[in-house]
């Protein structure tokens, strides 16, 4: 069964078109900086490989480049689009609606719509790829992984906001946690190496949106994200954890509308509003030749990241390990050593020298007296996405 991914991100679209059950990548690729205009098309095969530097405005643009460049006569892997049985759809919101994998209906698409209002950086996109899909690939089976899912359990105490009872009973204001086929796949592969009956991990997903969750013995028990994938750690253009006052304030004292407010909160905000970068490489880049902003955003970033490390120990009564995923998690020595260091209470203790490996998979960082093994797990949302429409259809 030749299983097409879709994953799409706020700024980005990752793909892979995949053989199940034997877990064959034919193909993948990425679609990054979507919105800006030196986006950029990745893709690769086992025999060839493209990058392609383009003007990519908008989510469905990029679907269209990536059918493209999956039907191109030289260094595509498909003749027609028949030969794609399943597409499978990462979709970031499914509120208390969906708590399991799901094959697409209008009723399912309907649903993701609502839910966009609280995640207007990704159902849209999600939607939008469900539909391009749909347009593409009319003979396959459209499935869709929700982020919310591996977050279900979560406990009472810790997914309910301290507001009227009836708006969590009524309308379903609550916690919800996103970035959770990621923390799934990462959590499990960690259980697995470290080879613990019982185990307490801390998974840190870094890219453009960003997210920790404590997972206890497989199962999460909280996330950084919360109704929207709007709070927690500062992201690429999202704020953050912020005072909800400040929102009164804009809007009362400084003319704000409400949505110029959730734009500047969603849109203008976190690395971007800090540093006028929305990228961490070229903030990365900045900081070295001394660049104040930049240098103290990271700064900021990390201790972020440090904050909820000590919450979530604090309510697992332990720690066994530390992972770090995503585009920046896997890839930035930087943000590591800075979430890292200092942290020796805990037991997190990291060798510089393991940090700043370019190593692709599986590895510790940790120094071998570290009581905390500090791990950087690829993330493979879309093998994850595959197994999981796969056996929803067999």
């Amino acid at each position: 069964m030749n299983i097409l991914i879709i994953n799409s991100g706020s700024s980005s679209i990752k793909f892979q078109l995949i053989e199940m059950p034997s877990e064959v990548l034919i193909c993948s690729g990425l679609v990054e900086r979507i919105g800006h205009k030196d986006a950029v098309l990745n893709y690769k095969t086992k025999s060839t490989s493209l990058q392609q530097t383009d003007n990519i405005e908008t989510h469905n643009q990029g679907l269209h480049k990536i059918v493209e460049v999956l039907l191109d006569p030289e260094k595509g892997v498909i003749e027609n689009t028949n030969e794609i049985e399943v597409v499978g759809h990462r979709v970031v919101h499914g509120g208390n609606s969906f708590s399991n994998t799901t094959l697409i209906t209008a009723e399912v698409k309907q649903e993701i719509q609502k839910y966009a209002t609280l995640a207007p950086l990704h159902n849209p996109g999600n939607l939008e790829g469900i539909l391009v899909a749909e347009e593409f690939f009319p003979l396959a089976k459209q499935v869709a992984v929700f982020d919310t899912a591996f977050h279900q359990t979560i406990p009472e105490k810790a997914k309910k906001y301290a507001i009227p009872n009836k708006l969590y009973e009524e309308q379903g204001i609550q916690v919800y946690g996103f970035h959770g086929t990621s923390h799934q796949y990462v959590s499990e592969k960690a259980i697995e190496y470290l080879g613990l009956k019982t185990s307490k991990i801390i998974s840190i997903h870094l890219g453009n949106g960003c997210s920790m969750t404590a997972v206890v013995d497989g199962k999460s028990i909280d996330n950084s994200l919360g109704f929207t994938p709007s709070n927690g750690l500062i992201m690429g253009s999202r704020s953050g954890d912020i005072d909800q006052g400040i929102i009164f304030y804009l809007v009362k004292n400084l003319g704000y509308s409400l949505d110029e407010v959730k734009d500047l909160l969603t849109n203008k905000s976190g690395m971007l509003g800090l540093t006028g970068f929305a990228d961490l490489r070229d903030i990365e880049a900045e900081a070295g030749k001394g660049n104040r902003n930049c240098i103290l955003a990271l700064s900021m970033n990390a201790y972020r990241i440090k904050k909820y490390i000590g919450a979530y120990a604090s309510a697992m009564n332990g720690l066994d390990a530390i992972v770090f995923t995503a585009g920046i998690g896997e890839n930035s020595s930087v943000i590591r050593k800075l979430v890292c260091t200092d942290m020796d209470f805990f037991g997190i203790d990291l060798d510089e020298a393991k940090n700043e490996s370019k190593a692709k998979d599986l590895r510790e960082i940790n120094t071998t007296t570290s009581k905390v093994k500090i791990l950087v797990i690829p993330t493979n949302e879309e093998l994850e996405i595959a197994k999981q429409a796969f056996q929803l259809l067999n």
